[in-house]
């Protein structure tokens, strides 16, 4: 089949699912097609080499790729972020021409707003069918984070029915998530129309049974704990550095890798707890994450409990797990669910440092083999529950599905 890959976000820009998912396809023998922006995330400006236009057309790593115009914006600012979504809303919209010659659109739905093509043109009586991978709820996402209050239920009136529109003409949804996809069918949605893909991890070409874990001295004598990702304020990573601090006399190390709003106000906090096991570094590329999570005992998930967190499972997770390395996460919903069921780690309760300084406390009386037990089951699970294999075998067949009710409409 013919597939277009509709995305804000492509590569060269650090968002693996679209590209990879494209790269899988192509290689399974499907003739795929990508609908794109110019690459500016998550600095907001326009990568270097690349000159906004009308159109870019573009042949990438095989790929036959069409580039429109944005407004290149990743600030704090809420207007800034809306202009940048609606703008390549309507600039991709335009594209129709490009799109039609695809037998199913596949929408990678960071935000909804992508979907505003798709759904206008399967207005139309030969409209392509579109398949939604829904990787944050909306409106739930904007209103219970960046945008609250007066503005945000005003925001919520909004856009419900055309979510709701949106929602009702996809083919398929795809859900990365089991309380997300309980949330769509309480919203609506047939439960026949929608199903839970995990996300998988980024490739980093390397093994993740913790062949690039450095020898130890004493696996006992310091638990290094690690955060990798971007340092923002839903992170809630002062409830991590009050936990480390607190649990210092046990020997943990919190490293936090990364950059965001936040980071500076927790280097002060830092300062202020006198917190002398804890240590700030900056972002680092995608390849070298095999070296960081190797150099660590446990990968830290944390964020606050916002009921849109509990049915997301943050890329993160995966990866950490991929890389053969047990997790602590405050994350409430399925991400702690799964981290319990498998016994993955240790779970704590999200904005509570001292049930976080308890799991820290627990991670760090391990012996060697009980943290080898738990690498295992880590490796155990990424490859039983967000291999990259199943996950593009099961969105494949749901992109196969909707291409069929094209065929059968045009019979």
């Amino acid at each position: 089949m013919k597939v277009l890959i509709l995305s804000q976000y492509f590569a060269p820009e650090n968002v693996p699912i679209p590209s990879e998912l494209a790269t899988e396809l192509a290689g399974r023998g499907h003739d795929v097609l990508v609908l794109t922006g110019f690459p500016n995330y998550p600095r907001g400006k326009v990568f270097p080499g690349f000159r906004q236009r009308w159109r870019q057309y573009s042949v990438e790593d095989g790929l036959t790729v069409c580039r429109v115009p944005l407004f290149a914006d990743h600030s704090q600012r809420a207007w800034a972020r809306m202009f940048n979504y609606l703008s390549f809303a309507f600039s991709s919209a335009t594209a129709r021409r490009f799109a039609a010659r695809a037998d199913v659109i596949y929408v990678y739905a960071t935000q909804l707003t992508p979907a505003l093509g798709p759904w206008l043109w399967r207005r139309k009586s030969r409209g392509v069918p579109y398949v939604l991978h829904i990787q944050d709820l909306w409106p739930d996402s904007i209103t219970g984070s960046s945008i609250s209050g007066v503005q945000g239920r005003f925001i919520a009136r909004a856009l419900n029915p055309w979510i709701s529109s949106v929602y009702s003409r996809a083919a398929k949804i795809v859900a990365i998530a089991p309380t997300m996809r309980n949330t769509l069918v309480e919203r609506g949605v047939p439960t026949g129309r929608v199903e839970t893909v995990f996300n998988w991890a980024p490739n980093t070409h390397t093994d993740s049974s913790g062949s690039v874990r450095p020898a130890r001295l004493d696996d006992r004598q310091v638990t290094r704990i690690v955060y990798a990702g971007n340092v923002g304020d839903m992170q809630d990573l002062n409830t991590a550095v009050r936990a480390a601090a607190a649990a210092a006399n046990s020997g943990v190390l919190l490293t936090i890798i990364g950059d965001g709003v936040a980071k500076q106000g927790l280097i002060e906090l830092v300062k202020e707890l006198g917190a002398t096991n804890i240590e700030f570094r900056q972002p680092v590329p995608l390849e070298t994450m095999p070296v960081v999570y190797g150099a660590a005992d446990f990968g830290l998930v944390t964020l606050k409990d916002l009921a849109l967190f509990r049915g997301t499972i943050p890329s993160k997770f995966q990866s950490i797990l991929m890389h053969g390395l047990p997790v602590i996460t405050t994350v409430q919903g399925d991400v702690r669910e799964l981290t319990e069921q498998y016994e993955l780690g240790f779970t704590a309760d999200a904005g509570s440092a001292t049930s976080l300084e308890a799991a820290f406390r627990l991670a760090s009386e391990c012996s060697p083999s009980e943290r080898h037990a738990l690498r295992e089951r880590a490796t155990d699970i990424a490859g039983r529950l967000f291999s990259r294999t199943a996950a593009v075998t099961q969105l494949e067949s749901a992109l196969i599905e909707a291409a069929g009710e094209r065929n059968i409409r045009n019979d």
